[in-house]
C-alpha cells in the first residue's frame, strides 16, 4: 500500500489515508492503514479513526505516552480540529450555518439516524458548514468543521435534511461514485508532549469524482 506521510518525528506522524482503505482490521479482511504502517514503524497507535470510504488525514501515535495524550485531545474538539471537504447534491438553503441534531447509531445495520429529541443511546452532533462552490448541475462543495464526532455523523447529517453526499447510496444517494463525496480535509490539534502546534492537509485525487469537477477551486484551496 503506497501511503503519503505529511508529517512525521519521534513521537507520531500524520498520513494520508486512500479512500476505500479500513483505518484498522476489519471482518472484510481487506488491506488496512494500521497494518500497512506496521510494517514500517514500531508500535503504531490508533488513536482515531475515518470510515472506510473516506479519506484524508489521520494522525497515529508511535509511543504509548503519545498515544494517551492524543486519544484524550480526540475527545476535545475545540483543540483537537477537524475539517472536512464533502459535495452534495445540490445546494443547501442557507451557504453557511450549523446543524445540531440527536443520532442513535445502530449497530446491527452499521447505520446512524436522527432522532426528535434525546433518548437512550443517542448523543448530540454539531457540525458547521461553509459552501465553497456550487456548479450547474447542483453539485455543492462543502467545508465542515466537526464539533462532536458520532459515527456517520456529517454524512447522516446533510442526508436528514435532503442533502446526501454523491456517492453515498448508505445514505439515500443515488449518483454512481468510486466513493463517496467526503473527505478529511485538515487537521489542527497541539502536540501532546511538547508546545508546538501540528498542523496537515490534503487534498482528494482531484482526477476521481466525485472531487475532479471541483478541480480548480481544491487547487485553490489546498494550494495547487
Amino acid at each position: 500500500m503506497d501511503i503519503q506521510i505529511l508529517y512525521e518525528e519521534r513521537d507520531l506522524l500524520v498520513c494520508k489515508k486512500p479512500a476505500g482503505v479500513p483505518s484498522q482490521p476489519d471482518p472484510t479482511g481487506q488491506a488496512d492503514l494500521l497494518t500497512a504502517l506496521s510494517e514500517k514503524y514500531k508500535n503504531v497507535n490508533l488513536v482515531h479513526r475515518l470510515d472506510t470510504p473516506t479519506g484524508g488525514v489521520m494522525v497515529f501515535a508511535l509511543t504509548q505516552k503519545t498515544a494517551a495524550g492524543l486519544s484524550a485531545l480526540v475527545q476535545d474538539h475545540a483543540r483537537f480540529k477537524k475539517e472536512y471537504l464533502a459535495v452534495i447534491s445540490k445546494p443547501p438553503q442557507e451557504a453557511e450555518g450549523e446543524m445540531r441534531d440527536y443520532l442513535f447509531h445502530d449497530k446491527r445495520v452499521n447505520k446512524s439516524f436522527p432522532v426528535e429529541k434525546a433518548r437512550k443511546g443517542s448523543k448530540e452532533a454539531i457540525l458547521e458548514y461553509r459552501v465553497l462552490a456550487t456548479l450547474e448541475n447542483g453539485y455543492t462543495l462543502v467545508l465542515v468543521r466537526l464539533h462532536t464526532g458520532r459515527t456517520h455523523q456529517i454524512r447522516v447529517q446533510f442526508a436528514s435534511r435532503g442533502l446526501p453526499l454523491v456517492g453515498d447510496g448508505k445514505y439515500g444517494s443515488r449518483e454512481k461514485c468510486p466513493y463517496i463525496g467526503l473527505w478529511a480535509y485538515r487537521l489542527e490539534f497541539p502536540h501532546p508532549t511538547k508546545r508546538n502546534t501540528v498542523c496537515a492537509a490534503a487534498k482528494p485525487d482531484i482526477l476521481a469524482m466525485p472531487w475532479s469537477v471541483f478541480a480548480n477551486v481544491l487547487d485553490e484551496l489546498c494550494g495547487g
